[in-house]
């Protein structure tokens, strides 16, 4: 496990930051985790991966449009995720694809 990086603290500065669901919230947090411990952004970006980073990351994402069904938080999230595709490629497995409400 990357040890700058914990789920529960992104949880809560997604909760903070961004709209979306708790549930919405949980995936991202869980696909932001496994990325963090498979060491992959690190290994391409030469950078740990960080609550800090992901936020900061989300944030630079363009704003999803409000009528979405997901609140925005996983699309921010799959938004990152393709730039990281197509700059140094393998990032497809960490985006996410449903929750199921609570």
């Amino acid at each position: 496990m990357c040890p700058g990086f914990d789920r529960r603290d992104l949880r809560e500065s997604l909760a903070e930051t961004f709209d979306g669901s708790r549930a919405e919230r949980r995936v991202v947090a869980r696909a932001a985790g496994d990325l963090a411990d498979s060491g992959q952004y690190e290994r391409h970006t030469g950078t740990e991966l960080t609550v800090e980073t992901v936020v900061d990351n989300l944030r630079d994402a363009p704003a999803p449009d409000r009528a979405a069904a997901d609140g925005g938080v996983a699309t921010r999230w799959n938004w990152w995720m393709g730039s990281l595709e197509l700059a140094f490629g393998g990032y497809e497995r960490f985006r996410v694809y449903g929750w199921t409400a609570e």
